[in-house]
């Protein structure tokens, strides 16, 4: 059972039902069966490993790990946090597991992957929100492939005095953390987190290490205006952010923060030209994209500009 899901009454779940948006064709994917895909699944459960491909209920999960294309996502499956829109399971979190970064590097290396995504639920509870950890798996998967590219996809690590210090002495080739949604919103949808927070670790691990791509997400139908989406990219760009993704927010259930609106392909490709106008290095604008989504080929076109 998903935490993050409280009791409502019989009638309001009603009105739930009767209000709810038809999910138009553009949005819609077909079922996982390829055998990459099972593959792929069948891999990660051996392992024990924990994708949030598969806890966030993504919609890609078909094509990327068809492609071996896999979100690992460390430090167990609950989170602290109870973000309205998030279907990862909140409450009392697990005990760290210290034998998970020598499974991850074995995993990649039998997924045979150029590039990985590692992300974790919030750990509030850990002294350093979870940075050793990541700094650990990092330097695992490099021991055994020193080629690998790593991204990360970070919590905010807010109070955890530390924690940039051990990610930049860990140098990920991507650092990202997503802002989610505008600044008016978050008091609603990211409960225990800051704008303006967020907004500084991406600056500040730019400050530690100049080598380190940044990147950070956006979700839209939230309620958000376009002026505000606008001032989002502004502030990424104001804080040496690279690289943007804009995807479609998809409502986990009827339970989850009400989804108010799907934008067209046309629109995102409206966001698309006007954050390339900004100069993002790299930006992926679609009603499918999440945080990792083709992550592997944006990387290699990132790679390309410095060259």
């Amino acid at each position: 059972m998903n935490k993050n899901i409280s009791y409502i009454s019989k009638s309001h779940l009603n009105n739930k039902i009767k209000n709810k948006l038809v999910r138009p064709n553009w949005i819609k994917v077909k079922a996982p069966v390829s055998s990459g895909y099972l593959s792929s699944k069948k891999l990660i459960n051996s392992l024990n490993l924990n994708t949030v491909c598969q806890e966030a209920a993504c919609p890609n999960i078909g094509e990327c790990w068809k492609e071996k294309h896999v979100t690992i996502m460390i430090l167990g499956r609950v989170c602290t946090r109870k973000c309205t829109f998030c279907n990862i399971s909140t409450g009392l979190p697990q005990k760290v597991n210290t034998e998970e970064p020598k499974k991850i590097a074995l995993a990649i290396a039998k997924l045979n992957l150029n590039h990985v995504v590692i992300t974790s639920v919030d750990r509030d509870d850990l002294e350093d929100g979870g940075a050793k950890h990541f700094f650990n798996c990092i330097s695992e998967i490099r021991r055994l492939d020193k080629n690998v590219t790593i991204e990360i996809l970070v919590p905010d690590f807010q109070r955890k005095k530390n924690a940039l210090s051990i990610i930049s002495e860990a140098n990920p080739d991507v650092f990202n953390h997503n802002l989610e949604t505008v600044p008016r919103l978050y008091k609603e949808i990211r409960k225990g987190a800051n704008y303006k927070h967020s907004l500084n670790i991406l600056n500040n691990i730019k400050k530690l290490n100049r080598k380190i791509w940044t990147k950070s997400g956006i979700m839209l139908g939230l309620g958000e205006k376009f002026e505000e989406i606008i001032e989002v990219m502004d502030d990424m760009r104001a804080n040496n952010v690279d690289f943007i993704t804009i995807g479609q927010y998809l409502q986990p259930s009827l339970l989850h923060q009400k989804l108010i609106k799907y934008y067209s392909p046309d629109e995102f490709k409206n966001f698309e030209k006007i954050a390339w106008n900004k100069g993002f290095s790299m930006v992926s604008s679609s009603p499918l994209t999440r945080s990792s989504y083709h992550a592997d080929q944006d990387f290699k076109k990132l790679r390309k500009t410095r060259e």
